[in-house]
């Protein structure tokens, strides 16, 4: 994931704010799924706040974390799956204002259907996805 390094939102006493659309959007995957960094830096130790934006029609592969991952659906319709086996209609939807954790180690995937969605997620690092099959694409499409 991408890290951030400098604040140009913070201010003299260390407030941070951004507003929506200030986000500094990342691809780092190439396969559509952005990636903004909030607050920390994901690959180091402490709090980090990500918003990750989907688009229509993909999921992440089965993966899972060191770390819990506190995630709440900030619009749009984000889908939800557990278990080693990617099977995306078996997925359960979380509207705008779910609230989902993801547990250390615990095996799942996540993504879109018919419309995009944007996610924050809030962990302590270090972070890292260890994908279960790593030898596969970490993404599929769903339509």
């Amino acid at each position: 994931f991408p890290s951030v390094t400098t604040w140009s939102a913070t201010d003299e006493m260390g407030f941070v704010r951004i507003n929506q659309g200030e986000e500094v959007w990342k691809n780092p995957f190439g396969v559509g799924v952005e990636v903004a960094t909030l607050y920390g830096d994901p690959s180091k130790q402490g709090i980090y706040v990500l918003r990750i934006k989907w688009p229509p029609g993909i999921m992440s592969k089965p993966h899972k974390h060191p770390e819990d991952r506190h995630v709440v659906v900030l619009s749009g319709t984000w889908y939800t799956g557990t278990g080693e086996a990617f099977v995306p209609e078996k997925s359960i939807p979380m509207k705008t204002g779910g609230y989902m954790v993801h547990p250390a180690g615990a095996v799942h995937w996540d993504g879109t259907r018919e419309e995009g969605a944007v996610i924050q997620i809030t962990g302590y690092g270090p972070s890292g996805n260890n994908f279960v099959r790593p030898d596969e694409p970490q993404f599929g499409k769903t339509n």
